[in-house]
């Protein structure tokens, strides 16, 4: 893998011009991407902020600021830019050649992450097409886009195939991908089905990405699935039987981890995935409680449970990571009341997890219950 060095440009803009993103200062906007940017396995270099009323439309920023990072990328040995803002294919191209190296947009760099963290065959089929689906439409002009899929941040995936892409090949690729992709969906929705013949209830864990959902999965079932502090651990669909203290049998599955603006596209693209949500009896919509941004990030699952028309579903909001010391005891209540069906748990050392049993039992909707 080449020796990514990327200098980081956060940009906040109007309110009117980022779909509610307004409860983000670009100082927290700056945080997340550099989260995102080490999870994808880059050296932080440097950092620029800017704030702007609305994007320039050829180049998204001035020729001022642009010129500030050339100068950061040259003096400072960068290789790579990323913007925390999504990119037009005319914006990107016209800032590589501003800037003298690869630009990538946010969308592109969570993409990438996909691509590192996929491991089952549907992952990796939902990753592929999403990349494809985003390269597309950048495939005009000086072909900048071609010339970079050799390796690095933001050309995994597909770029390693060393494939000849233009249009006509990515066109038929994304449609042999999309049938591959209904077949795998046919399977499990086939296996959803048998759940449902036989009245075993689903309970489906939901969330911001690094919330702990994995490790509460592991808590939970014994599954033994890979958990670390970093974005998107988890992106395969993982699901596995749960006893509760009566003696009732469900399914716990757990699903891609979510995050603020999450392009609408991206969310599409896991449809599948998400689809285990989709059926579930009950949602446990896992918080970390010591998170200082927790309210923002529990407005963006809301959202994104929203759009996936899951909004209506039981949920027990589970604020996890209670064993830290910024989610002390005395707060504990306040943060129970203001979630309504809540529990404050510890998935690393089993804290409230009994409670959680227990509440998962009185909330299950009874027709689903089977022992």
């Amino acid at each position: 893998m080449p020796n990514e060095r990327a200098v980081l440009v956060s940009v906040e803009l109007d309110p009117r011009f980022t779909r509610d993103r307004a409860p983000w200062s670009v100082e927290d906007e700056a945080q997340e991407l550099r989260e995102l940017a080490v999870s994808s396995g880059c050296a932080v270099v440097t950092e620029v902020l800017a704030r702007r009323h609305q994007p320039v439309a050829g180049t998204f920023l001035g020729t001022g600021k642009l010129q500030e990072i050339h100068d950061l990328v040259h003096g400072q040995g960068a290789n790579l830019v990323i913007f925390n803002q999504e990119l037009s294919p005319a914006q990107q191209r016209n800032i590589e050649e501003a800037v003298g190296v690869k630009t990538l947009d946010r969308t592109q760099l969570i993409l990438d992450i996909f691509a590192q963290r996929a491991k089952s065959q549907e992952g990796q089929v939902q990753v592929e097409l999403a990349q494809l689906q985003y390269l597309l439409p950048r495939l005009t002009g000086k072909g900048v886009m071609l010339s970079r899929l050799g390796g690095g941040i933001g050309t995994r995936g597909p770029g390693e195939q060393k494939l000849e892409i233009d249009r006509r090949r990515i066109r038929t690729r994304i449609a042999r991908l999309q049938e591959s992709l209904e077949k795998l969906e046919a399977r499990r929705a086939a296996t959803r089905q048998r759940r449902r013949e036989t009245r075993v209830p689903v309970v489906a864990l939901v969330g911001y990405t690094n919330a702990g959902k994995t490790t509460l999965l592991n808590r939970l079932t014994g599954a033994g699935a890979v958990a670390r502090h970093q974005l998107f651990t988890t992106l395969d669909p993982l699901a596995r039987r749960l006893r509760l203290p009566g003696g009732e049998q469900l399914v716990l599955t757990d699903t891609v981890g979510f995050l603020h603006h999450l392009p609408h596209h991206l969310i599409e693209a896991f449809h599948a995935t998400l689809e285990e949500a989709r059926d579930a009896a009950l949602l446990l919509h896992v918080l970390d409680a010591s998170h200082p941004r927790l309210s923002e990030h529990a407005r963006a699952v809301e959202q994104v449970l929203a759009t996936l028309a899951l909004a209506d579903k039981p949920i027990i909001t589970v604020l996890n990571k209670c064993d830290l010391a910024s989610a002390t005891a005395h707060a504990r209540p306040a943060l129970e009341q203001a979630y309504g069906v809540s529990v404050s748990i510890s998935a690393k050392t089993g804290q409230g997890i009994d409670q959680l049993l227990e509440t998962i039992r009185d909330q299950l909707p009874k027709s689903t219950q089977v022992a």
